[in-house]
């Protein structure tokens, strides 16, 4: 199993993750085409240029998604029961087309599950940096992580 259990994930936990990834024109428009996304923002360079970014924004959505995928590879594969949801999800810098991203990923919280005594509810902030190690992502995600499993006892001397 490459995820980790509830029971690594302690509050604090700060994860570094390996990958980074550097956000072409391609993916952007790729992506605003695959979530019909018409925003001339994203996709007209005119458009763009006179707006107070003066060239084409990554789609933000591309930006939130590739913070949790990189994640999943350290943290959640295998282990994740069921993607609760997102809350105080916040851009405070643009991404645009060249800029590379780092990834990380901190345990806020946790506690065993009500409805679910084998899973527990963890809730981590990811978080992304651009190549000059501005924050340009950040949101809280609660998702339900399974138990590590007990062992068997073995038989009494």
């Amino acid at each position: 199993m490459a995820g980790l259990w509830y029971e690594d994930l302690e509050p604090g936990r700060v994860f570094a993750h390996p990958i980074s990834r550097t956000l072409t024109e391609s993916d952007n428009v790729l992506f605003c085409c695959l979530t019909h996304n018409p925003q001339p923002l994203h996709l007209d360079r005119e458009f763009a240029a006179r707006t107070e970014f003066g060239q084409p924004l990554v789609n933000s959505l591309l930006t939130l998604s590739l913070m949790v995928g990189v994640a999943v590879n350290d943290i959640t594969t295998g282990t994740t029961v069921a993607n609760l949801g997102f809350s105080a999800v916040r851009f405070p810098a643009p991404v645009f087309h060249g800029d590379t991203l780092r990834f990380e990923t901190e345990v806020a919280n946790r506690r065993i599950s009500r409805s679910r005594p084998w899973a527990g509810i963890v809730e981590l902030i990811h978080r992304a940096y651009n190549q000059h190690g501005t924050l340009v992502a950040e949101c809280r995600r609660q998702v339900m992580i399974r138990r590590r499993p007990q062992q068997p006892k073995g038989p009494k001397e």
